[in-house]
């Protein structure tokens, strides 16, 4: 069997997840919102925003022990929780620069508040925003604003379906690099790594090459739909 697994190049062991949407217009969105990936609106500039929430400070009871010849990366199992902090923040998806800002708390307010700071440098343009369907991202108070602004517009990412904001990718590749093998000592020691990633990340920043079509997503989807549903009809059999 081993040696079965290696010609096919099987990897049984690793496993993924998936989510398939329940939207009832899940395809329009894909199709908006990819959109604005392949072709923005000439002169306009599309924003991806998003929260990570409940960024953990742990405090490793010693060092991460970086990967060698014949050992793997290893690390403590125990750990002091310092607190956590949310991480509001932008990406611009034509330039890749980010706008990041730490919060203790999430809510309508502070979501307006960062929100406000991330189209400032883009007075004067046609604003795309894209986002999901979180409360905080529609409240009366967010509303009233978007009003008075009629320039910035959103667009929602289809129900459970966040995995089409680009910015997710950027939270991905921050978890990984600055802050899963991270020792925090205090939340304010992990809100300076953050702030200095992104400083960091701003100074060589390139956009995202954004590939797929609309046409490609719906494929694949119907494709995982069609294989869930072969899978429930043997099961009831």
């Amino acid at each position: 069997m081993a040696r079965i697994w290696r010609e096919e190049n099987l990897k049984p062991r690793r496993s993924g997840t998936f989510k398939l949407s329940k939207d009832p217009v899940f395809a329009e969105k894909v199709a908006d919102v990819i959109g604005l990936y392949l072709n923005p609106p000439g002169g306009a500039v599309v924003l991806s925003i998003d929260e990570k929430t409940q960024v953990q400070a742990l405090d490793r009871t010693q060092p991460v022990l970086p990967v060698a010849f014949a050992a793997t990366e290893k690390r403590t199992h125990d750990y002091v929780r310092h607190g956590t902090t949310n991480l509001f923040a932008a990406l611009d998806v034509g330039t890749g620069e980010v706008i990041g800002e730490c919060k203790p708390n999430r809510n309508g307010a502070t979501f307006l508040a960062f929100l406000k700071k991330a189209v400032k440098p883009h007075a004067g343009k046609e604003i795309h925003v894209v986002l999901d369907n979180l409360s905080t991202h529609t409240t009366p108070e967010v509303k009233a604003w978007l009003s008075k602004n009629p320039h910035i517009h959103f667009h929602f990412t289809p129900v459970g379906s966040s995995w089409l904001n680009q910015i997710e990718i950027w939270f991905g590749i921050l978890t990984r690099q600055s802050i899963r093998r991270g020792t925090f000592s205090s939340v304010n020691v992990l809100v300076k790594q953050i702030r200095d990633y992104i400083n960091s990340w701003n100074q060589e920043a390139k956009p995202f090459t954004w590939t797929a079509t609309a046409d490609e997503v719906l494929a694949k989807v119907r494709l995982v739909q069609t294989n869930v549903k072969k899978l429930v009809n043997n099961n009831a059999n």
